[in-house]
């Protein structure tokens, strides 16, 4: 299976602890695919909702196509995530607990399909996002005397 990264969101594993992750598709129009080839895509701040049965991703922008004429797609639309009434409903169930949320960590072309990944996490605390950035700058230390380390 080939994959090709469009864009993800960075900030997500920082703001929360990801506990499950699902592939969905997404409903798109035909401008929004080819800004998608050319990468013009951000997942700041976006999010999924669960309304009337049906999942959809809000806040997700995708930049508008710079050869699309007047039918051109609107950048912040909310769009409808493909995913089986089992999975909706099983994740609108986790919605609603206390503290669960369900981010969009990935977009990507598989196969030629745009496809999103949508982790669900609860929110981490002050002193989880310190401990964390203190968990990397330790790795990052011994990783750079390790290499000093090899070199003499």
């Amino acid at each position: 299976m080939s994959e090709k990264l469009i864009c993800n969101n960075k900030r997500a594993f920082h703001d929360y602890f990801i506990e499950e992750k699902i592939e969905a598709g997404i409903v798109l129009q035909g401008t929004e695919v080819k800004s998608l080839r050319s990468g013009k895509a951000s997942l700041n701040e976006s999010f999924m909702l669960v309304r009337d049965g049906e999942a959809y991703l809000h806040n997700l922008t995708i930049s508008h196509y710079e050869f699309g004429n007047r039918q051109n797609h609107q950048p912040d639309r909310n769009r409808k995530l493909l995913l089986h009434r089992r999975e909706i409903d099983r994740f609108y169930g986790r919605i609603r607990e206390q503290g669960f949320t369900a981010i969009p960590l990935r977009l990507y072309f598989r196969n030629g399909f745009v496809k999103v990944e949508i982790g669900f996490g609860k929110g981490k605390k002050n002193y989880d996002k310190r401990e964390d950035i203190k968990k990397k700058d330790t790795k990052r230390e011994i990783a750079l005397a390790l290499k000093n380390r090899n070199r003499e």
